[in-house]
């Protein structure tokens, strides 16, 4: 049945979204600084990349996922530089008091930062691949619809993780001072830091060995 898709799908995005990663730091930051909305909104940015990741896998679009594995260094060169520039700006940023301040364009600028830093992250493609093929899933035989309702499972499994985090993260956030805000601001920095520093580092070996 498609429903056994969908199931199965939801499963592998739930997944494959729950390491605490920088962007689950950076969603957790969000929350506690913006709200519960802000929060969600930086993790759908990253759901909507891994849902696009999942479809290159679930699909078998070689060519994509080709040139993704060729373009790594550049993508993990680009996604350290933006970790270390995101994680700066962290460590410096104050709470915010008054959360009418975040408008639409705060929203939109917190979903894009981490669509494309997931997307810089090519490793996520081998995670689907490693996933689906131990689940048994090639789109070669099974249908369209199939297909679909994986890939649709995919998106709402790392929807649902992103949504529990924000949620519970923002129960808590009542019991937090300003000057705890604070510390949590400059700890959340450094970790976004060092994940920056670790692709970056990553960047050279991968240099190293293609010299």
């Amino acid at each position: 049945m498609d429903f056994e898709f969908l199931l199965k799908g939801l499963i592998i995005g739930f997944a494959v979204a729950a390491p605490v990663g920088p962007i689950g730091i950076l969603t957790i930051k969000r929350t506690l600084n913006e709200g519960h909305l802000s929060g969600f909104i930086t993790g759908m940015g990253a759901a909507f990349a891994d849902t696009l990741y999942g479809m290159i896998a679930g699909l078998s679009l070689t060519a994509v996922s080709a040139f993704l594995v060729h373009e790594k260094f550049w993508l993990k060169l680009i996604g350290g530089c933006v970790l270390l520039i995101l994680g700066l700006k962290t460590f410096l940023s104050k709470p915010i008091t008054n959360q009418s301040v975040i408008d639409r364009k705060s929203l939109f600028s917190n979903f894009i930062t981490t669509f494309f830093l997931t997307l810089t992250n090519p490793a996520t493609i081998f995670a689907f691949l490693a996933i689906f093929a131990g689940f048994g899933l090639d789109s070669s035989n099974i249908s369209h619809t199939a297909s679909g309702m994986l890939i649709l499972g995919v998106f709402l499994g790392a929807s649902l993780w992103w949504l529990t985090l924000s949620y519970v993260v923002s129960t808590i956030k009542s019991k937090i001072t300003p000057y705890k805000m604070n510390l949590i601001n400059r700890i959340s920095g450094i970790v976004i830091i060092v994940f920056g520093l670790i692709a970056l580092y990553l960047c050279i070996n991968l240099s190293i060995l293609k010299g």
